[in-house]
């Protein structure tokens, strides 16, 4: 069998791991990596990602040099734009930005809300959806990307750090909002004109199994991998869990983390105005998605704002008693679950409480954190429901030790059984058989 250098290269952290088959062989300790927070906007240095991943490839020492292919899963949208020599001309914009609304509203406004869904799969959703980032920076900082020779998302960028190429695979290609995420057929003329893109600018979109490019010399120097080493084109992060489970119509898989993440797979996609609709990457499959974009580091800002006293270990054990009590633990306290916006809406709302008394306690507040959270996953399901893909009663999770998909789960009609996976991003790369272009 042979072995597979994965990369897991999330929100905050990379992750490097060895792989046969879905059996993780080795992995390095996470190599975090921090995100600028200015406003609206969210940030990430491209040099500092990059030192991320050389140090955690590094770290599994010289079997890196002995992989038959690496492997790629990625945050999306992660939107950046490069030069003729592949360097960074903007800040890695991820999917937590929300500085777009308004260029948002105007992609939409001149297409029409059912047009922009039934060609991208998702309304122009700001920072979900790249287009408005690139409509932002066109209007904005103009002469900044009058040099760009490409733009794309993070997996893009890597690519062509590490190979050279100009790729990028089906699913980070539906978040772009410029793509026929519906037909899977390549890039929309009509998308692209909307808003103000020149296509010649966009990567080659192939299937995240198949050979993006070879490791250059200069590449494998800098990073310790093997000069000529195949690199798939890569797929998103929450791609990997659903292929580790089999990829299954009606599958749900849900990734509860710093934000949560419920996807259905399916293979008739229905596209919705509250979901986001992108192809799974691989197998001519979609997933739909819905997601919450502050679930743990709502409850671990709480823990900051209110409970510093508590050690972060022990913190889980604080809410998640407050999740059995329910709602009465709250009181009167009402929270509005947006402390990093809407993923899921134009027009972004804040996090804010409501119902407080010269005799509210801290605790009453973050159990309306904890209500507000349980009440909004639940109120995903019909919406997923409303797709028409029948969904299995049995649920992917993937998440940390703090068990916060407990009360994730908590408020969920119906039977359902759970089943927890353990790196399920990093084994779900090991599904991934390599081929070459057609």
């Amino acid at each position: 069998m042979s072995l597979l250098l994965g990369l897991d290269v999330g929100s905050s952290s990379v992750i490097a791991g060895l792989l046969r088959g879905t059996r993780v062989v080795a992995v390095a300790p996470r190599v975090f990596f921090p995100t600028k927070h200015t406003g609206p906007r969210a940030e990430v240095d491209p040099a500092a990602l990059l030192a991320a991943l050389r140090t955690s490839i590094k770290r599994l020492g010289p079997r890196v040099k002995q992989v038959d292919a690496i492997a790629l899963a990625a945050m999306g949208p992660a939107w950046v734009a490069m030069d003729r020599n592949g360097r960074a001309l903007t800040p890695i914009v991820t999917h937590q930005d929300r500085r777009s609304v308004a260029e948002a509203h105007e992609l939409e406004g001149r297409l029409g809300l059912d047009r922009h869904l039934n060609l991208a799969g998702s309304r122009p959703f700001p920072g979900g959806i790249s287009s408005t980032t690139w409509a932002w920076f066109l209007r904005n900082q103009p002469a900044r990307l009058r040099r760009a020779d490409l733009v794309g998302h993070l997996p893009t960028f890597l690519h062509r750090q590490l190979t050279g190429a100009r790729v990028i695979d089906p699913s980070q290609a539906s978040f772009t909002g410029l793509y026929h995420t519906l037909k899977l057929d390549g890039w929309s003329g009509e998308l692209c004109a909307n808003a103000g893109v020149n296509p010649a600018l966009l990567p080659d979109v192939v299937d995240g199994d198949v050979i993006g490019g070879n490791i250059t010399v200069e590449a494998a120097r800098s990073f310790g991998l093997r000069a000529g080493t195949p690199m798939l084109a890569g797929i998103m992060d929450g791609s990997a869990g659903v292929l580790l489970v089999g990829a299954k119509v009606g599958q749900l898989f849900n990734v509860v983390g710093s934000t949560d993440v419920l996807a259905l797979c399916t293979d008739r996609p229905k596209p919705h105005p509250q979901l986001l609709t992108r192809a799974l990457g691989v197998q001519g499959k979609w997933v739909q998605v819905s997601t919450l974009a502050a679930v743990a580091s709502a409850l671990y800002w709480a823990r900051e704002q209110f409970f510093p006293e508590i050690a972060i270990k022990d913190f889980p054990a604080l809410f998640h008693r407050l999740s059995r009590e329910g709602a009465k633990a709250a009181g009167t306290v009402r929270f509005a679950p947006y402390l990093a916006g809407e993923r899921m809406s134009i027009d972004q709302r804040q996090g804010t409480f409501s119902g407080l008394t010269l005799a509210t306690t801290r605790t009453q507040m973050l159990a309306a954190i904890v209500e507000a959270l349980s009440h909004a996953s639940a109120e995903r399901l019909p919406l997923l429901a409303a797709t028409g893909t029948p969904m299995l009663n049995t649920v992917a999770i993937s998440g940390g030790s703090d068990r916060i998909d407990k009360l994730m789960h908590r408020d969920w009609p119906g039977r359902w059984r759970y089943r927890a996976l353990t790196d399920a991003t990093m084994r779900g790369l090991g599904t991934l058989t390599p081929r070459e272009r057609a």
